[in-house]
């Protein structure tokens, strides 16, 4: 198997922390120092299914407790050590908004289901801006301790039904032969899901343990077949599979770069590097000397003892410092801030993992005792947790009694005209240095969760594609939303039109899919995105079967590009053609398909987030109102322009967000934007008065 020490494994270790690092802290030339992750799956593989293979073939049976106890020890210290450390500093460098997103980052970590929750996250159109998790690379540890819950049992299953099919009891020691068959189907269906899902939601692919345990089994692989393989290979073969492992790991981390979509086939080549030169490594003397020098010496066992705990530490020193500083770091910056996540991690190596591992703790933590250190990592992170929500809720709470912001005339005004003239109050406000009112709607720190209600029909998810009908669902008349996340923020308005005045509704919305036929990559993707295509066909064949009396289209403008041939192009000239032409095709169909069509045209884009201001150290409504991003209104124009000549009518929401191009984030009392360009729930519902007027839905 892989048992001994192995020098080599160690500094491939130390290869794989340190392009993570580099590529993390933005060194050039090393875009695609990521893979630095899939080069530990397979190294753990190797490394963990080698010890469980090796305690198979000498006793034929598997202790779980005792597995699981040796994972306890090695992987909970340092990992809980680091959790609570960011928990804590980021109730101090971040705004508390901030603060309470990483708190439920926190309890997804500890519970090695962050992989989950950050998937969930990266899929949301409106999460696109809020910036990275100091917790986010905890979503690799969630996948290996998932597949090691996993990997055990079936292993243990597999022996088992081997020895009563070979009835050969207990003389069975490990079923090499059936152990190889299920790895191989394993690991080639995980491969050709991730091949699969990486192309239609690269997001959660990148994040999936089903798409990441092909990398974990090539390890497991070559740790059953290695101690009859390698020591079978040709001197000269070995060799070149030395300088094919080292050059393949190396083209990855220069060729591959953060627009990649992995991991699907991209990751193949860290994968199989890493696997060639742990096959190599098996024997003695097959490794090319350069290479054997590159890995076995004694700075890169060093760094390779260091590796977890430099992993755990470099990516929340990084975000949190950035964060603090408010801007991006300086390579200076940048570089001290390694130095001191160096020393972390020796410390920690020493005074943590260590002591765990072999140390007075070690020898009092026996199997099973080692076992408690689940329930203890979780109460301890629970208490973190728990004082970190109470602190934040003292920092943002609603102390004070400054007033909403009013308007005198208020009762003799029709409601559009009353939404208008709150919106012009606010702006005054703000301009004359007002205090914040202190009865927020919603409430600060529940600001990132004010996100409209689908009902069952969450289009998000590739495989739902009922029809769910809203609002009056007797009703004799039906309108159908179209769009992405922006069209979803105007749901509460809507149903609350819909419900009041007879109409049944569709809402057929799925965040990061516009509403225009275009060809768009996902957030910080550049892979098109497939199942927006495949639903934005769906959508219209639907709307055209149900022939509704209205059609609402709302939606933003491509934020990553338009792909045309092939190409991705974001420039806004080439995005504005490209567009048109997808409003214009848009459009053409539902001139037949719906009755009236209405365009309500996209809100205005601020350019900073409107809650991390308003928790800043200073808010001020002054300094936190904004005035519209260019861009974004430019490609609203577009929209615009096509409608119209459609003879579409249109709707357009500014009056009710912004004043002489100034738009304030709090508007009377209620909290307007939820981020950079998403309506809160509470007032977007705000508007159904004057969205049901400019409809033609209502009267007011």
């Amino acid at each position: 198997m892989s048992g001994g020490f192995r020098g080599d494994v160690q500094g491939l270790r130390a290869v794989a922390v340190l392009t993570v690092v580099a590529a993390h802290a933005g060194v050039p030339y090393l875009p695609g120092g990521f893979v630095g992750v899939d080069v530990f799956f397979v190294i753990s593989g190797f490394l963990i299914s080698g010890l469980l293979f090796s305690e198979l073939q000498r006793g034929g049976t598997l202790s779980l407790t005792g597995f699981w106890a040796r994972r306890a020890r090695r992987i909970l210290p340092a990992a809980t050590v680091v959790l609570v450390a960011t928990v804590v500093m980021s109730l101090f460098w971040t705004t508390i908004i901030d603060a309470r997103d990483v708190l439920d980052d926190a309890a997804w970590s500890a519970a090695f289901l962050a992989n989950v929750h950050f998937a969930q996250q990266g899929v949301y159109y409106f999460a696109a801006e809020t910036g990275p998790s100091p917790l986010q690379h905890y979503w690799s540890l969630a996948v290996e301790e998932q597949f090691y819950l996993v990997w055990p049992l079936l292993l243990i299953g597999v022996t088992v039904a081997a020895r009563v099919l070979s009835r050969r009891g207990k003389q069975q020691r490990l079923a090499r032969g059936s152990v190889l068959a299920v790895l191989l189907v394993v690991t080639a269906a995980s491969f050709a899901w991730s091949v699969h899902v990486t192309q239609t939601s690269p997001t959660s692919a990148y994040f999936s343990t089903p798409a990441r345990v092909w990398e974990l089994g090539t390890g497991a692989l070559v740790a059953l077949v290695a101690p009859r393989l390698a020591s079978r290979l040709p001197r000269l073969l070995g060799w070149l599979l030395s300088l094919a492992g080292v050059a393949a790991i190396a083209a990855a981390v220069v060729v591959i770069d953060e627009t990649t979509p992995v991991p699907g086939d991209a990751a193949a080549l860290p994968v199989l590097g890493t696997a060639a030169l742990l096959l190599v490594g098996s024997t003695p003397g097959l490794l090319l000397a350069p290479v054997r020098w590159l890995l076995d010496n004694p700075v890169m066992r060093r760094v390779g003892d260091w590796s977890f705990s430099l992993y755990l530490w470099h990516w929340p020193a990084l975000v949190l410092t950035e964060r603090n500083a408010g801007r991006e770091l300086t390579a200076v910056e940048t570089a001290a801030v390694v130095l001191v996540v160096v020393n972390l991690a020796a410390l920690t190596y020493r005074f943590v993992e260590q002591p765990f591992r072999h140390g007075f703790p070690a020898r009092r933590l026996t199997v099973p005792r080692s076992l408690v250190l689940y329930p203890a990592s979780l109460v301890l992170v629970a208490a973190t947790v728990g004082g970190g929500w109470w602190w934040t809720g003292v920092q943002g709470g609603e102390d004070g009694d400054n007033p909403a912001i009013t308007i005198d005339e208020a009762a003799r005004l029709a409601e559009h005209e009353r939404a208008v003239a709150l919106v012009r109050a606010s702006v005054e406000a703000a301009r004359n240095e007002v205090d914040i009112p202190s009865d927020l709607t919603p409430n600060l720190l529940d600001l990132r969760s004010s996100i409209a209600d689908v009902g069952a029909c969450d289009y998000e998810d590739a495989d739902v594609r009922a029809l769910c009908p809203r609002g009056d669902s007797s009703g004799d008349r039906t309108l159908v939303l179209l769009g992405d996340s922006h069209a979803r923020a105007w749901i509460p308005a809507l149903e609350q039109i819909a419900s009041e005045h007879g109409w049944r509704a569709y809402y057929l919305v799925k965040p990061q899919c516009p509403a225009a036929h275009v060809t768009v990559a996902p957030v910080r993707e550049a892979v098109v995105f497939e199942a927006c295509e495949e639903f934005q066909e769906w959508s219209m064949a639907t709307v055209a079967a149900l022939s509704p009396d209205l059609a609402i289209v709302a939606s933003s403008p491509p934020v990553n590009g338009v792909w045309v041939d092939g190409e991705r192009h974001e420039q806004l000239d080439e995005v504005a053609d490209v567009l048109e032409d997808g409003y214009d095709s848009l459009f053409d169909e539902l001139d037949t398909a719906a009755d009236r069509t209405v365009l309500i045209r996209d809100v205005p884009k601020a350019g900073h987030d409107p809650g991390d201001c308003l928790t800043s150290s200073r808010p001020s409504l002054l300094d936190c109102m904004f005035t519209p991003v260019e861009r974004s209104t430019l490609l609203g124009d577009v929209a615009v322009k096509v409608a119209l000549l459609h003879g579409a009518d249109v709707v357009d929401p500014t009056p009710w967000l912004c004043w002489q191009d100034l738009c304030p984030v709090v508007i009377g009392g209620t909290l307007s934007y939820r981020d950079t360009d998403h309506l809160t729930t509470e007032y977007a519902a705000a508007l159904a008065g004057a969205l049901g007027r400019a409809l033609g839905l209502a009267d007011g």
